[in-house]
């Protein structure tokens, strides 16, 4: 079965007789990562759309996905537990907020626990 819309990301564009039409997308450029000391964190506890199942969430964070996928696997392998990285939050499997915390302070990050 043949893809059909193999460009969908040239939205409005049908076609140019124009030889040196170039395309522009307005995709965000990434920000470029703060350093840690100016990376302000909020560390919580969540439960919401996860079956009951208790989660650290840590938010705030301003910088590449690469460098946000990096702190993630750091925290991940401390914690010894699972957990994932993406779209600017990090998502640890079970309470580990107090940990987290301690963890993101000494890496040279402010964290800040909020919520109960």
């Amino acid at each position: 079965m043949a893809k059909r819309n193999k460009h969908k990301d040239r939205i409005g564009v049908v076609y140019s007789t124009n030889p040196d039409f170039e395309y522009q997308n307005d995709v965000p450029l990434e920000k470029e990562t703060l350093p840690p000391s100016q990376q302000s964190l909020k560390v919580m506890l969540d439960k919401k759309m996860r079956g009951g199942k208790q989660v650290t969430l840590i938010e705030g964070f301003v910088g590449t996905e690469e460098d946000l996928k990096t702190l993630g696997k750091l925290i991940k392998s401390k914690c010894g537990v699972g957990g994932t990285a993406k779209n600017g939050e990090i998502l640890i499997q079970g309470d580990f907020r107090e940990k987290v915390i301690n963890i993101l302070s000494s890496e040279g990050y402010k964290a800040k626990r909020v919520g109960g």
